[in-house]
């Protein structure tokens, strides 16, 4: 049984603490990830190739044989359900059309100064995508990772998941050709952040790598930062719904454990102002859990990160929220209501609005991406999108009027700095501006 808080009870704010705070706690696992990653850097293809014997049971000759071909590709596509593809081009489209409304705008403008200034997109060549394995398989996560590289541009899409035994889900594997993957390769865990970082004799290395994964990835990501980019540090799924009594608890509860069936460190948070009503969804969830194909996991989850939170009004759970920055943020409750809550929230990954809008929907058709932040990262990140590979470029032009305009002022600055060259840099030219006539 997941605790319970009473707004109104005395020690709610310390029992509030400790719930937001225990988010994400990891066992000291860095120095096991630093020397894994020394080993690929150091010994390349024959370090991947015995990780991937001992941590995915799949023994191979050569790194190439790691590769997924244009054959597997067909061959898994072949065994997928009809439905289920026609589900993944549907949302394949929504999330494409999403990113593409992403895509930020450049520009070019000559100032009343004559400064000729400009922004310009350009996307990162390569991105390594990382798609966790395991105890399930995430097709979703493919399109949620690939289509705002392709979006954005970027040229060489490159994709890692664990394959125990060197299966691969074939829905997998259909999500990367529709997604338009370039190269799969079947390598998990922190030795393939650091072939994807660093680069192997077979893997060529990426610019930016971006995908969730288990807290050894997680920690991966970190360590390689610099070497290339990341999009976030990810940790466990994370759900608060804000619900009123209107709602069937069978549904809350459905989607309380809709994010704890991900992991048993998983949160999984209701908020009501009606102490019956959190009665019946903590009812409501057992229920459940007597026939979840995943009710271990689930259960684990519900039961050590999970809570029912009863408030005074629904108004009150703003506060809570923003402290918490959730992941997700379900507001389950009339239309009107959700909308004014909603404009009060400033820390969410992602906000639900309304009784039939719940996250699964998000996970999969919706179209916003649903690699999001989390443990709190929502009061400063945001979740993936086209932007995560872009970088922009500053467009800088200057003729001899406009340096005479704002030269002056630069130089100053430059002396107040101490850094005489700077300053050198800019009257030289100015002294020569009257000579050259003015020419750019």
């Amino acid at each position: 049984m997941a605790r319970r808080l009473d707004a109104a009870a005395a020690g709610f704010e310390a029992a509030f603490e400790a719930l937001i705070s225990a988010r994400g706690a990891e066992v000291d696992i860095g120095r096991d990830v630093a020397a894994i990653i020394a080993d690929v850097r150091a010994r390349g293809d024959a370090a991947l190739i015995d990780h991937t014997a001992r941590l995915d049971r799949l023994l191979v000759a050569s790194v190439a044989e790691l590769r997924v071909e244009a054959g597997d590709i067909a061959a898994a596509r072949a065994k997928c359900p009809a439905d289920a593809l026609a589900a993944l081009e549907l949302a394949h489209k929504r999330i494409a059309d999403y990113h593409q409304r992403l895509m930020p705008r450049g520009f070019d403008h000559v100032d009343a100064a004559g400064i000729r200034l400009g922004a310009r997109w350009t996307a990162v060549a390569s991105s390594g995508l990382y798609v966790p394995g395991g105890t399930a398989s995430y097709p979703s996560s493919v399109l949620m990772n690939a289509i705002p590289a392709r979006v954005a541009g970027v040229d060489r899409i490159v994709l890692a998941t664990p394959a125990p035994g060197g299966v691969i889900a074939p829905m997998v594997l259909a999500a990367c050709a529709l997604a338009g993957v370039d190269e799969i390769w079947r390598i998990g865990g922190a030795q393939a952040i650091a072939a994807l970082a660093y680069g192997t004799e077979t893997i060529r290395p990426v610019d930016k790598i971006v995908g969730p994964g288990n807290a050894w990835v997680a920690e991966a990501k970190r360590q390689v930062f610099g070497a290339v980019g990341i999009d976030m540090i990810a940790g466990p799924s994370e759900v608060v719904i804000v619900a009123d009594n209107a709602n069937d608890p069978a549904w809350i509860a459905a989607d309380l454990l809709a994010q704890a069936e991900h992991d048993k460190r998983a949160q999984a948070i209701v908020m009501t102002d009606d102490a019956g009503f959190a009665d019946a969804v903590a009812a409501a969830v057992e229920s459940h859990l007597e026939t979840l194909p995943r009710a271990e996991i689930a259960a684990a989850s519900w039961r050590d990160h999970g809570a029912v939170i009863v408030l005074a009004r629904l108004g009150d759970a703003v506060a809570l929220i923003d402290r918490m920055a959730p992941e997700h943020l379900e507001l389950a409750c009339a239309e009107a209501e959700a909308e004014a809550l909603a404009e009060r929230v400033r820390n969410a990954g992602a906000i639900f609005l309304g009784r039939h809008a719940p996250e699964a929907l998000g996970d999969y058709v919706a179209g916003p991406n649903h690699v999001l932040p989390t443990a709190g990262a929502a009061r400063f990140s945001s979740g993936l999108g086209v932007g995560d590979f872009l970088k922009r470029t500053s467009i800088i032009g200057c003729g001899a009027d406009g340096l005479a305009a704002i030269g002056p002022a630069a130089a100053a600055l430059a002396d107040a700095e101490g850094l005489d060259a700077h300053a050198l840099s800019i009257r030289l030219r100015l002294a020569a501006a009257p000579a050259r006539g003015g020419a750019t």
